[in-house]
């Protein structure tokens, strides 16, 4: 049984940095994705299980940055000059163990944590 368990979801202003973490039960090609509400779940970043390599949306470019912890099993999304249009609750999803490289989709995710709210105020 795949586990997810996101935390350091909270509010801030605008501008301020805020870091994410998702603790799994293995290691996985792995993604963050968020949905603000009345509007579809979009991907935000991704990272590959075996070489780290990252994909992010053109909207957090150069804001957010996808890392792991192999040792600690741990995902992370540090996410800088936050903006208003951030706002959301931000979900880690892990592909099916067959797959090494990320993906950009939700469908291509098997397993979905709880998610965490993050509120930017402006």
């Amino acid at each position: 049984q795949v586990r997810l368990v996101e935390s350091g979801g909270g509010l801030v202003q605008a501008g301020d940095s805020l870091r994410l973490s998702c603790a799994a039960s293995g290691q996985y090609a792995m993604g963050w994705f968020r949905q603000a509400p009345g509007k579809e779940r979009e991907f935000v970043a991704g990272i590959s299980r075996s070489d780290s390599s990252t994909g992010y949306a053109d909207s957090v470019k150069g804001r957010f940055t996808v890392s792991r912890d192999n040792a600690k099993n741990t995902l992370y999304l540090q996410m800088d000059s936050l903006k208003p249009e951030d706002s959301a609750v931000y979900y880690c999803a892990a592909r099916s163990p067959y797959y090494r490289a990320t993906g950009y989709y939700a469908r291509e995710y098997a397993y979905w944590g709880q998610g965490t709210q993050v509120t930017v105020s402006s």
